[in-house]
């Protein structure tokens, strides 16, 4: 425990401020997709967090805010109260992206074992798989179009 103090208190302020929020936002994200369906949660998401590019062209955001990002939600997915999955964090990671001015696609694929069937969510940024590693598409077939597309278009 004492670790994890040490760790979360030499994260940059902004590294904590993402870690909370992710904290926060990930039981609430799973509440509402019990609650609600997929494609209403999206959209509410969206509407809170209005797409303004402007605010991703001051620095063309960098990898490292992406990365800073993607990392405080899994590390909140991991030690917070609730555990998180695979679709409640790539719709939280979408969203904080978002709010940064960042463009991400929500992606899902799906694949067949012999008795059962599985799904997976993940966030991608030009092409590049943000909270998964490259190997997800050997593990699943990606729908052909995002979830919700760079820019915020929502399909």
């Amino acid at each position: 425990m004492i670790d994890r103090c040490r760790k979360f208190l030499r994260l940059s302020r902004s590294g904590r401020k993402l870690f909370v929020q992710a904290l926060f936002l990930l039981p609430v994200t799973a509440l509402a997709l019990r609650l609600l369906n997929f494609k209403s949660v999206r959209s509410a998401l969206a509407s809170l967090a209005p797409f303004d590019d402007t605010l991703g062209q001051e620095a063309v955001k960098g990898w490292r805010q992406i990365s800073i990002t993607a990392r405080m939600v899994s590390a909140a997915a991991r030690y917070g109260l609730c555990h998180a999955n695979c679709l409640q964090q790539a719709l939280v990671l979408w969203w904080l992206l978002r709010r940064q001015g960042i463009e991400s696609d929500l992606r899902i694929g799906v694949r067949k074992t012999a008795d059962c069937f599985e799904a997976h969510a993940w966030v991608e940024r030009l092409g590049f798989v943000l909270n998964e590693n490259e190997g997800v598409y050997q593990r699943f077939a990606a729908f052909d179009h995002p979830i919700v597309a760079a820019g915020g278009r929502i399909e």
